[in-house]
C-alpha cells in the first residue's frame, strides 16, 4: 500500500467480487421517483443474496452509500439495508461517501476489511434517488428574515463546486477546450453510447445484472415494515428506461447546457437506482464453493485540481496499473463513467485509449448515473463483460466531483 504525494494504491492478494446485481436505472421523476433510496438498496441487496444463493448470515459487515440525503432516515442507509435484507442484527454497518466514486469506495472498504482480517464477506450497496433530492434551506434554523428566504434545488445547486466556482458541466467544458473536443465529436460519442446500450439490452446482457422492480413489502420481524411502491399504474420495471434510439441528427438539435459542447443528450442521464455486490475472501469462496465474478486485484484513488475534475480517471488508471506492475495494453476492457461526453473523451485522449475496449455495453450517457450506485454498476458490468468475452483484465474508473478519481483493477 502507498499513500505518498500521488494518491493511494493498495493491491489485494485473495479478495473476490463474488456476485453483483442492480435495479433498473429509472428516469428522473419516473415510475420509481417516490421510492426511497434505502428501499432501492434493500431490493438490490436481497437480490444479490438470492441470485448468488448466499446466506445473509455470512456477511460480516455492510458498507453502503447514498450521496444525497433523499429521505429523513438517510443517516441509517447502510444499517436499514442490512437489517431489511436479512443481515443479522449484530453485524455493523458503515456509511461511505465519495460522491461519484461511492460505489467503488464501498468495494474498496470491504476489500480492506477482508485484508485486515476484520471480515470474510462484505455486503456493498450504492443507492440513489435523484428524484428525491430535496428543495432545501440551510440558513433558516433561527427564523426567516425579510428578503432572505432561500429554498434551493439541491440537485441543481450540488452541481456547483464552490471552490473553483465552476459547475461540473463547466469543468467538462474546460476539458473540451484543453483536448480540442468539438460538439459533433461529443454527440457522436453519445450516439455510440446509446447504440451500444441498445445492443446490450437486445442481447439480454444488461438484463443479466438487473433485478426488476415491483411493488413489494420488506418485512423485519418485530419492526416496522417498509417497501417499494411504484407510480400508479406501474406494476413492474424490468429494464433501464433511459436507453433509446439516439442518432446524431437528433442529439445535434439539443441546445448547449453550459455554453459549449455539452448538452442534456451527451451528458449522463439523471436516474434513480441501486446496485449491490458481495466481496469475499479467498477462504470464504473456497469454503462455500462460490464461483465469483472476478478477482479484485487493486484499487487506486487520486486527486486533481477541482476545475478539471473530469480528467481524474486518467491518473487513477495509471496509478492502479503502475502499482500492479501492468501496462494499459494488457487491459482488455475499460469502464469509465460517462459523466459528460467531453470528460470521458478527454480521459480517452489522455490515455490514448482504444475505444474498442471502452464501455462496450454503453455508458452513463445512455444508462444513467445514480451517483452512489455507479461504481458498483461499473464493476459488476465489467466483471460480467470479461467473463462473457473471455478476456482477462479490466479496469473500471470514475471522476469525482471536487477533483478526485478512483480506479478498480479486476481479473477474470
Amino acid at each position: 500500500m502507498t499513500a505518498t504525494g500521488g494518491g493511494i494504491f493498495i493491491a489485494y492478494k485473495d479478495v473476490w467480487l463474488v456476485a453483483g446485481v442492480r435495479t433498473p436505472f429509472v428516469d428522473y421523476n419516473g415510475a420509481a421517483g417516490l421510492v426511497s433510496p434505502i428501499d432501492l438498496g434493500i431490493k438490490a441487496a436481497r437480490a444479490v443474496f438470492e441470485r448468488s444463493k448466499t446466506a445473509p448470515g455470512d456477511v460480516g459487515a455492510v458498507i453502503a452509500g447514498s450521496v444525497a440525503q433523499a429521505s429523513f432516515d438517510a443517516y441509517l442507509v447502510p444499517r436499514h439495508i442490512g437489517l431489511y435484507s436479512g443481515v443479522p442484527v449484530d453485524r455493523p454497518a458503515l456509511l461511505v461517501q465519495r460522491v461519484c466514486g461511492t460505489g467503488f469506495e464501498a468495494i474498496a472498504q470491504a476489500a480492506d476489511a477482508i485484508t485486515l482480517g476484520k471480515i470474510e464477506l462484505g455486503l456493498c450497496v450504492g443507492a440513489e434517488s435523484m428524484s428525491r433530492n430535496p428543495i432545501a434551506a440551510y440558513t433558516h434554523r433561527g427564523g426567516f428574515r425579510m428578503g432572505q428566504v432561500e429554498f434551493k434545488d439541491f440537485l441543481w445547486e450540488a452541481l456547483m463546486d464552490t471552490c473553483p466556482e465552476k459547475t461540473m458541466g463547466q469543468t467538462a467544458e474546460t476539458l473540451a477546450k484543453q483536448y480540442g473536443i468539438t460538439r459533433e465529436e461529443a454527440d457522436r460519442f453519445a450516439e455510440t453510447s446509446f447504440a451500444r446500450a441498445i445492443a446490450a439490452q437486445k442481447s439480454c446482457f444488461l438484463s443479466g445484472e438487473i433485478a426488476p422492480l415491483v411493488n413489494e413489502t420488506f418485512e423485519l420481524a418485530g419492526y416496522k415494515s417498509r417497501g417499494i411502491r411504484l407510480a400508479k399504474g406501474t406494476e413492474k420495471i424490468e429494464s433501464d428506461t433511459h436507453i433509446r434510439p439516439s442518432p446524431y441528427e437528433t442529439l445535434a438539435k439539443i441546445p448547449p447546457a453550459f455554453g459549449g459542447v455539452q448538452t442534456g443528450g451527451n451528458s449522463s442521464a439523471i436516474v434513480d437506482g441501486a446496485a449491490a455486490a458481495l466481496v469475499g475472501s479467498g477462504a470464504w469462496v473456497k469454503q462455500h464453493g462460490a464461483k465469483p465474478l472476478a478477482r479484485i486485484v487493486a484499487v487506486a484513488t487520486v486527486a486533481v485540481p477541482p476545475e478539471i475534475m473530469g480528467i481524474a480517471p486518467a491518473p487513477a488508471i495509471r496509478k492502479v496499473l503502475e502499482g500492479a506492475g501492468m501496462k494499459l495494453e494488457a487491459i482488455d476492457r475499460v469502464e469509465i463513467n460517462e459523466a459528460f461526453a467531453a470528460q470521458v473523451m478527454s480521459v480517452e485522449r489522455e490515455l490514448k485509449l482504444d475505444r474498442v475496449k471502452l464501455n462496450v455495453n454503453g455508458g452513463a450517457i445512455a444508462i444513467g448515473h445514480p451517483l452512489a450506485a455507479t461504481g458498483l454498476r461499473l464493476s459488476v458490468t465489467l466483471a460480467r463483460e470479461l467473463r462473457a468475452s473471455k478476456k482477462r483484465y479490466g479496469v473500471a474508473s470514475a471522476c469525482i466531483g471536487g477533483g478526485q478519481g478512483i480506479a478498480v483493477l479486476l481479473e477474470n
